[in-house]
C-alpha cells in the first residue's frame, strides 16, 4: 500500500498508520535528456574522424532550486560545462547553445528556451569551463493534483479490506491525473541532428 502524502512531516518510505508515505513535490523533477549531456564540435565540420576533433564540452553538476511560494512554481537550474580544445595556441572564446524544457506527463513538451554558455580559453590552455543557468516556470494549478484525486491517494485503509490490496495508481483515472500535475525541467546543450547522431551512435 502505498499513500501519496501531500504535505505535513512525513518522510519518505516512513511506514505510518495506514501506509507508507510518498512525499510529492510540486516542483519539476530536474534532469539531463540522454544525449544531450555533451557535445563535439569538428575542424573540418564534416569530418568525424577523432584526429578532427575541435572542442569537447560536458554539461555536468546540475543543481536547483525550487521557489513555490507564488501563482508560478519557479525552477532555477545551475550547471557547469567543462571544455577541453586541440588546438591551444592563443586565447579563444566558445560559445554552446543550451535548452531547458519543461515537460508534462513524461512525454508532452509544454515550454522551451534556448540560451547560450561561452567558454573562454586562455593562450595555452586546453582545458576550460564556465557555469550556465536556466529557469522554468509551471503554473501551481497545473502541478497540483485535483481535491478527489488526492483524497484517494492518501484515504487511510486497513488491513482485511479489499481495498487495502488494491494500488489507487492501478485506477487509470487517478495515474492519469498524477502524471498530468508530475513536470519534469531538462536542460542540455542544443544539438543539431547529426552531433545528436553523433552522440547516440559512437
Amino acid at each position: 500500500m502505498i499513500l501519496l502524502a501531500a504535505g505535513g512531516c512525513s518522510r519518505t518510505g516512513e511506514i505510518t498508520d495506514g501506509g507508507i508515505t510518498a512525499l510529492r513535490s510540486a516542483c519539476p523533477r530536474v534532469g539531463v535528456p540522454a544525449g544531450t549531456g555533451d557535445v563535439t564540435q569538428f575542424d573540418p565540420p564534416a569530418s568525424r574522424d577523432a584526429a578532427a576533433i575541435d572542442v569537447v564540452a560536458t554539461l555536468t553538476n546540475v543543481t536547483s532550486t525550487c521557489d513555490e511560494a507564488g501563482e508560478q512554481i519557479v525552477t532555477t537550474v545551475n550547471f557547469d560545462v567543462l571544455a577541453t580544445r586541440r588546438d591551444a595556441a592563443g586565447p579563444r572564446d566558445v560559445s554552446l547553445p543550451y535548452f531547458i524544457t519543461v515537460v508534462r506527463g513524461g512525454t508532452n513538451v509544454v515550454a522551451k528556451s534556448v540560451d547560450r554558455v561561452t567558454v573562454h580559453f586562455e593562450a595555452g590552455q586546453t582545458r576550460a569551463s564556465a557555469k550556465g543557468v536556466a529557469t522554468s516556470r509551471v503554473d501551481r494549478a497545473a502541478a497540483t493534483i485535483p481535491d478527489d484525486v488526492r483524497k484517494r491517494l492518501t484515504e487511510k485503509r486497513k488491513a482485511g479490506q479489499e481495498a487495502a490490496a488494491m494500488d489507487p495508481l492501478a485506477d487509470p483515472a487517478v495515474r492519469g491525473a498524477v502524471l498530468s500535475a508530475t513536470f519534469e525541467a531538462l536542460v542540455g546543450f542544443q544539438l543539431t541532428e547529426e552531433q545528436l547522431r553523433y552522440n547516440m551512435t559512437r
